[in-house]
């Protein structure tokens, strides 16, 4: 496949979002913002790229990630999931996601690990394909039962 977008420098980025976005938002709150339409929008910028996630919703969610490389579109991705139990207590749930976001793999600069446990819980990841075009789902599971659950998707654009 030929592309116009550094495939080691975008994994750099991701890398680095993974780590400064979502993941950690209580160390780094200027990251994020409200938007007039409900959703959250997260913001960060390395050099020539700027990364874009913005998410609808608490549950069930979804969102999607855009990476541009000098303000011209070079990667997204696009997601969604929810707690199975809507009554559950989303604080532990969410507090391993986002050790996992924060774990995020070299390999696979889309999620999580393939696996991270916390006491009581288990984090689970699954995906097939590349950085230029992968699909995967994630999953938590509390005592071996899935509590919750997001699939995803995503590549390269604007080639």
């Amino acid at each position: 496949m030929k592309t116009k977008t550094d495939l080691a420098a975008l994994k750099r980025f991701l890398l680095f979002c993974g780590r400064e976005g979502y993941a950690t938002l209580d160390s780094n709150p200027d990251a994020q913002r409200k938007e007039v339409d409900g959703s959250t929008t997260i913001s960060l910028r390395q050099d020539d790229w700027r990364f874009h996630d913005n998410y609808f919703g608490g549950e069930p969610f979804g969102g999607r990630e855009v990476v541009f490389f000098q303000d011209q579109p070079a990667w997204m991705m696009v997601y969604y999931g929810e707690v199975a139990d809507r009554t559950a207590d989303v604080g532990p749930i969410y507090k391993i996601l986002r050790q996992a976001l924060a774990a995020i793999p070299d390999e696979a600069p889309y999620r999580g690990p393939s696996k991270l446990v916390d006491g009581e819980y288990e984090y689970q990841n699954e995906w097939i394909g590349e950085l230029t075009s992968f699909s995967g789902q994630e999953k938590i599971l509390h005592f071996g039962v899935v509590v919750y659950q997001a699939k995803y998707s995503g590549g390269l654009v604007d080639l």
